[in-house]
């Protein structure tokens, strides 16, 4: 199979949707667009490699160890959104402008994956970010306009600090091939650069302070958006953080403590945060917060000590794929329940992936999570004794979180429409219960099921089960955070700035009338240029002319 139909593929479907004549048969094949990903990703050769020369700065895309794991879990959780979708929106008359959007971001997330170059890296990560706007303004209520600007203006922050040190870096590198570039710079130590990047790719994956947007945008995009959002796309910033920055290369020290302390902080922030809210989807993105903080604090702990990073790597990955499978089938699942109520099955559905986010015995988060504290042991005082009480008392929030969204999961449903999300759910729920144990050492597999590890992973349940039957009897719902928690501080205190008064003569038309009559006509063209139809209609139009001149010239591929 050629890597370039794994790119190209969504963007031409994209493009069909759009097109009246073909829109039938697009909205058709759409939801099959990540098959080929998925594909590639089990059958492509190792080191498989597609050099096109004539795109950028010369790009490569291809397939190595890392890639190929976050590829798998990528295109499985899209390809199972995408047949969700296609059931979800079935009355949506608006339907196919969220299916365009849907595939343009698809192939962006795909491309971050098999990007080999920051060039190509940097294209892909800013054609899946911006696409994915649409995806959260879908809805178009106040709302999700609020969400979407939100998550327009974290975006193109992280974008500028992405660029910035994807520069530095490549200056010092003399080279934007990966893994000769990050290699190379970690000779020169552009610690600017790293701490830029380390930023950038932050804003995606929910470093605090960075993380505004999640808790907005998840609520109020489509629950298939959602589900990709939390489980694929928030780790396409934790792939940027692995291919650029020096890991298991050179000792960046500063970076990496205070890299381990956000995601620490991160860890509880998300689990405090997440119980004070009152929606299963703001819930499950707070908690997204917190796990992510656990990737965090291995990403920290390669800069704090390189020699531990052959260990870390793989906990890594295997943690990324056990929590982007079971947060997308949680997602999914509050879709099945608004559907089909809280019945017995849908319940017994959502306890599967809500168990294994905790760490219950017997699930994928215990394999994920002994195989990172495995990883973490050889970190130098005083983190290890840090760690050893306070990643238990994170299991120990996860599943209180996990117990709060079991009781907010919606109670009423409609039968006779939601026959369509059963199948893909079905089959991320099964990915949950098996992948990970395919994926894991054969050390850790052994360690969860000793009887230490048994104890291990069963002790924080009991915990949970305790402190959630006390808060069931004392009635207690805690105080309301609202979702954007820091952002709402700052919106107020804005609008108090706004409500400064400032002299009249500033404020008068009857000074500066030239200049007024100048920014109503620049406002008026700004509201044209922002009709969503017609801009998200345009830059489609340049992604699938892109996408088919790829397809006429692209060579075949090298090994």
């Amino acid at each position: 199979m050629n890597l370039s139909i794994v790119l190209i593929l969504p963007l031409l479907l994209a493009g069909l949707v759009l097109l009246p004549a073909t829109r039938r048969m697009g909205m058709l094949l759409a939801p099959w667009a990540a098959l080929p990903g998925l594909a590639f990703s089990l059958v492509a050769p190792d080191a498989y490699t597609l050099d096109i020369p004539w795109l950028l700065l010369g790009s490569r895309f291809g397939l190595d160890e890392t890639g190929r794991l976050f590829l798998f879990f990528t295109a499985l959780l899209w390809l199972t959104a995408g047949l969700y979708a296609h059931s979800y929106l079935a009355k949506d008359p608006r339907r196919h402008i969220f299916i365009a959007f849907f595939l343009a971001t698809l192939s962006g997330n795909l491309g971050v994956c098999l990007a080999m170059d920051a060039a190509s890296f940097y294209l892909t990560f800013a054609v899946m970010t911006f696409a994915a706007y649409g995806l959260v303004v879908h809805e178009g209520d106040a709302e999700a306009r609020r969400a979407g600007r939100v998550y327009l203006i974290m975006a193109v922050l992280g974008e500028a600090l992405l660029i910035a040190g994807l520069l530095l870096l490549a200056g010092a590198a003399q080279t934007h091939f990966l893994p000769e570039m990050a290699r190379a710079a970690a000779m020169e130590m552009p610690n600017l650069a790293y701490a830029l990047l380390f930023l950038g790719f932050g804003v995606k994956a929910g470093v605090p302070l960075l993380h505004m947007w999640l808790p907005l945008a998840h609520p109020v995009a489509p629950t298939p958006a959602s589900a990709v959002l939390s489980g694929a796309m928030i780790k396409a910033g934790l792939l940027g953080w692995l291919r650029f920055l020096p890991l298991g290369e050179a000792t960046v020290p500063a970076l990496g403590a205070v890299i381990l302390g956000l995601g620490l902080f991160a860890a509880f922030f998300g689990v405090v945060a997440g119980l004070v809210q009152r929606q299963p989807k703001t819930l499950l993105a707070y908690s997204s917060i917190s796990q992510m903080g656990l990737m965090t604090l291995a990403v920290g702990a390669g800069l704090l000590l390189p020699k531990a990073w052959s260990l870390l790597l793989p906990a890594i990955g295997l943690y990324s794929l056990h929590h982007g499978l079971a947060k997308g089938a949680l997602f999914l699942g509050v879709g099945v329940a608004q559907r089909f109520g809280r019945n017995g099955w849908v319940m017994a559905g959502l306890l599967l992936p809500a168990l294994a986010l905790a760490g219950a015995p017997f699930t994928s988060g215990a394999l994920a999570k002994t195989q990172l504290k495995a990883a973490l042991a050889g970190l130098p005082t005083p983190w290890p004794e840090l760690l050893a009480w306070t990643l238990p008392l994170a299991a120990v929030g996860t599943g209180m979180l996990m117990v709060r969204f079991l009781l907010l999961t919606p109670s009423g449903g409609k039968q006779d429409d939601g026959i369509g999300l059963l199948p893909p759910w079905l089959v991320v729920l099964t990915a949950v219960a098996a992948l990970a144990w395919m994926q894991a050492d054969d050390s850790t597999v052994v360690a969860v099921l000793s009887g230490s590890g048994l104890v291990s992973a069963a002790w924080p349940m009991l915990v949970v089960a305790l402190l959630a039957y006390a808060a069931w009897w004392r009635g207690w719902r805690g105080p309301a955070i609202p979702p954007g928690d820091v952002l709402v501080w700052l919106e107020r205190a804005a609008a108090t700035l706004r409500r400064v008064s400032l002299p009249y003569s500033f404020r008068s038309k009857r000074v500066f009338p030239a200049a007024l009559v100048y920014i109503s006509r620049i406002c008026h063209l700004e509201k044209i240029l922002c009709n969503w139809p017609l801009v998200g209609g345009l830059w489609l139009f340049v992604l699938v002319a892109l996408a088919c001149a790829l397809l006429l010239v692209a060579h075949s591929p090298t090994v």
